[in-house]
């Protein structure tokens, strides 16, 4: 049984592509919708986006924002007036035409993202200095139109937050940009293990409308890059397109400075490609909907429901009540080989086995996930071995990642040996760029090699790879 089932995922060796989209509908993560490109995010794939919605939005309020919720249809006037943003997202705009088996007077749009129609509230709202700063968030799912989908990492609907947010000064939109920036880092590595570069994106990259992007970027099992998430300074450039002003101080009328952010479920698929294995999911702890599974071992001879499942029960309990997520797999139509196989792809962090000579011995046995080292364990302080585990199997984690990123980042001489790494392994290409969108577009042509972020912490200059001109020290990759 456990063969039947580690064969049903195809090696990531063989083909990566495959072995991601195997993984996603075997673990029952997400199914394909009835419309190309829309997922259905099944209940344990669900439940690590609540976990990781529950992560984020703590440290989103905990930095003074509050949530709010704006509709879904924009009129397209309002989209209209930000003539970079409209023409950015024209081509992924769905429209809604037809209301009540009526032609509208204005079509409207299904929310691709909110600056339009929240910059239009902010008209409405803010008046006075003493209305500033506004720090709104709001979990919703939003519509884009994609060519080329897969479940998590580009959908045409996805679940995402989106701060937005108005200040007095640059000084403070700037702040407000980076402070964002840090909590991405900080929930991409400290909750989803998968470490990231980030800093401000190329002229080229930017979000439609936008004066600065900034991005955190992950390093994908098989070495292309995915943005992960990205905070931008709007500048005073919707502001100015949706006639934002108040009186300030000195009784002067003046415009504010905006920001807008966000992470989506996009960082499910960057967990998958980040820790995932020949056996399948491997999910760091605070974001597993299970933590620990115990999967009970019957007797020989004899009722397993009065010789073990009592146990197992009350120590499922006691788990429980110290915090800790545990699922109890009392299945009796499935061999021990099956379970054990089923929650190795599921990515349970622990897996806890016992039977009755454990029981007999105040033991059982942990099995993890990451290295499945397997240790007798006592029963007596349970819940802190437990807790021990997780914290090691998350740190783990992280280090893995990071050593895979270091092993895979090259640091090449001249654009010959850019243009090699890129024909063969691919990875992170730490490089000079100049700030020519025309020699950027002509790397990607010739390499499929894109700019991912200018290093926040390490702003060199740099001649650039390609024509040798003056430019600043960047990461590229192969992007999803």
């Amino acid at each position: 049984m456990e063969e039947r089932t580690l064969k049903e995922i195809t090696p990531p060796s063989v083909d990566f592509s495959q072995w991601y989209l195997d993984v996603v509908l075997k673990a029952e993560l997400a199914d394909y919708g009835p419309v190309k490109g829309c997922m259905v995010i099944r209940p344990y794939g669900y439940a690590i986006w609540e976990n990781l919605q529950a992560e984020t939005d703590r440290r989103i309020k905990a930095l003074g924002h509050k949530n709010a919720y704006f509709p879904l249809l924009i009129p397209k006037s309002f989209l209209q007036k930000e003539a970079d943003h409209v023409k950015g997202f024209a081509p992924e705009c769905a429209w809604v035409t037809i209301g009540g088996g009526e032609e509208l007077e204005e079509p409207l749009a299904i929310r691709p993202t909110s600056e339009a129609m929240i910059c239009s509230m902010y008209a409405k709202w803010v008046k006075s200095w003493r209305d500033l700063p506004v720090l709104l968030n709001q979990w919703c799912n939003v519509l884009r139109w994609e060519k080329v989908t897969r479940p998590f990492l580009r959908t045409t609907e996805f679940l995402w937050q989106e701060g937005h947010t108005l200040h007095a000064t640059a000084d403070e939109a700037q702040k407000e940009t980076l402070s964002i920036l840090d909590m991405y880092r900080e929930v991409a590595e400290d909750v989803l293990a998968m470490p990231v570069h980030f800093g401000p994106k190329s002229e080229s990259e930017k979000f439609a409308g936008a004066s600065m992007t900034y991005a955190i970027e992950a390093l994908m099992g098989d070495g292309k890059a995915l943005q992960a998430g990205t905070s931008h300074n709007l500048g005073q450039h919707f502001a100015k397109a949706y006639g934002i002003e108040y009186v300030d101080q000195n009784q002067q009328l003046v415009m504010p400075w905006s920001t807008s952010w966000g992470v989506s479920t996009r960082l499910i698929g960057g967990m998958i490609m980040t820790h995932g294995d020949d056996r399948g999911l491997v999910i760091p702890p605070k974001v597993a909907p299970y933590q620990v599974v115990i999967v009970p071992i019957p007797p020989r001879k004899g009722d397993w429901n009065e010789a073990v499942l009592p146990k197992a029960r009350a120590l499922m309990a006691e788990l429980t009540a110290a915090g800790i997520r545990v699922h109890l797999d009392d299945r009796d139509n499935h061999q021990m080989g099956f379970k054990y196989a089923d929650w190795e792809m599921r990515g349970v962090p622990l897996r806890m086995e016992l039977g009755p000579k454990d029981i007999e011995k105040d033991s059982c046995v942990l099995v993890r996930r990451d290295t499945r080292e397997k240790e007798f364990v006592p029963l007596a302080g349970l819940a802190d071995s437990v807790k021990a585990r997780l914290d090691a199997i998350q740190k783990n984690l992280l280090e893995k990642a990071r050593k895979f990123r270091e092993e895979n980042t090259s640091e090449p001489a001249n654009y010959d040996a850019f243009k090699e790494v890129m024909a063969t392994k691919r990875g992170f290409l730490l490089a000079g760029m100049c700030p020519s969108a025309d020699c950027e577009a002509k790397i990607k042509e010739e390499t499929k090699a894109t700019v991912r972020c200018f290093p926040l912490l390490r702003d060199e200059a740099r001649p650039c790879i390609r024509c040798g001109s003056a430019g600043k020290l960047a990461y590229f990759a192969q992007a999803y």
